[in-house]
């Protein structure tokens, strides 16, 4: 093992998963963003951890709802997630601009992807802080799967492909 920068050590993460992270303001408006830095964080109840810049428009509504829908991507579906994260949410209404169907969830009010590979809904128990993200701690209240599809992961950059 030799010494390096910590932009290469960390590089060699990749690759990882990719989730699409689903919120809903309080007028209905859906938001995708994509995003690699998740995890479960917790056994009894089982949570996932989300860490967001408080720069994005995800941020501001999980903030203010205090609910999200953690959705792991299949690869069919990565056209769209490259898209949903090359714009902003409050600039832009993602759903529309993509192939990606919505069907309700049960416990929160952002809608469940279509298509997933699994779905996860999650309420906040939890929130952590950061100089420049928080960390939404995320109680599963519901979770969806579809194995027939296959999981998106990430080489990094704009590298998708499936597993």
């Amino acid at each position: 093992m030799r010494k390096s920068e910590t932009e290469q050590a960390i590089n060699a993460r990749f690759p990882e998963g990719v989730a699409m992270i689903v919120s809903q303001d309080e007028n209905g408006k859906v938001n995708l963003a994509p995003a690699g830095w998740f995890m479960i964080c917790n056994s009894h109840p089982i949570c996932w951890a989300v860490s967001i810049s408080r720069k994005h428009y995800s941020y501001e509504v999980i903030n203010k709802t205090g609910e999200f829908v953690l959705c792991l991507p299949s690869f069919e579906q990565k056209d769209d997630v490259l898209y949903c994260g090359s714009v902003h949410g409050d600039q832009v209404e993602k759903l529309a601009k993509t192939k990606l169907k919505t069907q309700p969830a049960t416990s929160v009010k952002p809608p469940l992807i279509k298509g997933s590979r699994a779905c996860f809904e999650c309420r906040v128990i939890n929130a952590l802080d950061l100089p420049d993200h928080t960390v939404f701690v995320g109680e599963i209240l519901a979770a969806y799967v579809d194995d027939q599809k296959q999981k998106l992961y990430n080489r990094g950059g704009c590298d998708l492909f499936a597993w």
